[in-house]
């Protein structure tokens, strides 16, 4: 049976585009009797989160309809499994330490002849994947917090890897296409990347939906699933809700909030009906 689940950050009031999220969840959750939406609060970003957000979100899902099984997951409450994640993956070779500033990667890439570049800009150019494993021990051993990067150069090892979206098919994985991303930042530990793929295997979801702007990522989630002998999911990445400019919405889009629409007498239905289905 699919088990599904929307996982809002609560720095913000829920937008259109995160009504329609929760609705593709909730819609394909209850595609078949005894599946199981699930609501998870991606938290882990302490410096943005407001307490009144965690409330504010599950009153405005319940408005809409949109209820969820059992009670909401909060990340903030998980950092031992992620550090456990990160311990395994540390232990494998799979990741190493980075002790960058931004400016400095910024400065490097700067002086780069031809930065490497991904689906999402310049990919990090690999300052410190060079750095002796001696000496990366010494900086740490003398008090510098480093942040961990997936080295995604050792993930080209020959395995083939791939998934299945519901929209767009089989696609390979690329374990390179982000590069060496943050697994582990300095100031939380661990980072979305690592957090989601470690909290969809404990709640067992069947079926990762999410919008199309984070199909890149997928690559590098199968990569971890692989290394962290998880279950394989499949995905729906679905279409994204954008304003009247085609900009995408943000948490900024405060006219499109579904606080303020429900306030100014446009009902769950209509809102609903409007945004559509990605299973249609």
């Amino acid at each position: 049976m699919p088990v599904t689940r929307f996982a809002p950050s609560p720095t913000g009031l829920l937008h259109l585009g995160h009504a329609y999220a929760a609705k593709v969840a909730h819609d394909l959750a209850h595609s078949m009797e005894g599946g199981r939406f699930l609501l998870r609060f991606e938290d882990i970003d302490h410096t943005r989160v407001r307490p009144e957000y965690y409330a504010a979100i599950e009153e405005d899902l319940r408005w809409l309809g949109l209820t969820w099984d059992g009670p909401a997951l909060r990340q903030s409450d998980r950092s031992p499994a992620y550090a456990a994640a990160l311990t395994r993956l540390q232990e494998m070779g799979a990741v190493y330490p980075c002790f960058c500033t931004r400016r400095e990667i910024e400065e490097e890439i700067a002086r780069m002849v031809s930065a490497p570049h991904g689906p999402e800009g310049a990919l990090y150019p690999g300052l410190c994947r060079r750095i002796p494993p001696e000496e990366s021990a010494r900086r740490i051993a003398a008090g510098e917090q480093p942040a961990w990067r997936l080295n995604a150069i050792l993930m080209k090892d020959g395995r083939e890897l791939s998934f299945t979206d519901l929209r767009h098919g089989s696609i390979r994985v690329d374990p390179c296409l982000l590069g060496d991303v943050v697994l582990a930042r300095k100031d939380i530990g661990t980072s979305y990347h690592l957090a989601v793929v470690v909290d969809d295997a404990f709640q067992a979801v069947t079926h990762v939906t999410r919008g199309e702007d984070l199909l890149p990522s997928t690559h590098v989630h199968r990569v971890l699933q692989t290394l962290l002998d998880l279950p394989e999911p499949l995905y729906l990445h679905h279409r994204l809700i954008t304003d009247d400019q085609g900009v995408r919405l943000a948490k900024r889009a405060d006219a499109l909030s579904v606080r303020l629409l429900r306030e100014n007498g446009r009902s769950a239905g209509e809102l609903l009906t409007e945004l559509g289905s990605a299973l249609s």
